[in-house]
């Protein structure tokens, strides 16, 4: 019972702490205790005190997303390697070709990359 209790504890506060930081600011909202008094300035754009020159909406580069969606995989990577490492000797000789399979898969994909030249930094 002691191993199932925690996880009951920690189940019963991943669902009470998220729904009361919801609930709170909806009470507080509905209670009036804030004030609210919307007007053109507090509904303007905020850049550092200064009025806003252009338009808010900025265009980044593809590049960028695809440079953090590679160092995402390899770190992913990472994470199931680290154990496979420390366990290879109790898992076999099939783990060590599965984790060959999973590395040659992301081998695969990082010659992609650097073929396409997401790896290129321009």
């Amino acid at each position: 019972m002691d191993e199932f209790g925690s996880l009951g504890i920690y189940l019963i506060l991943a669902v009470v702490v998220p729904t009361s930081m919801l609930m709170i600011p909806l009470l507080l909202t509905m209670a009036k205790v804030k004030p609210h008094h919307p007007d053109a300035v507090k509904n303007s754009t905020y850049e550092c005190g200064m009025r806003t020159v252009g338009g808010s909406w900025v265009r980044f580069n593809f590049r960028y997303y695809l440079f953090a969606i590679s160092f995402l995989i390899f770190s992913v990577e990472a994470v199931f390697l680290f154990p496979w490492a420390v366990t290879i000797a109790d898992l076999g000789a099939q783990a060590f070709w599965e984790m060959l399979v999973f590395i040659g898969i992301l081998a695969f994909g990082l010659l992609y990359a650097w073929k396409v030249g997401v790896l290129h930094w321009r």
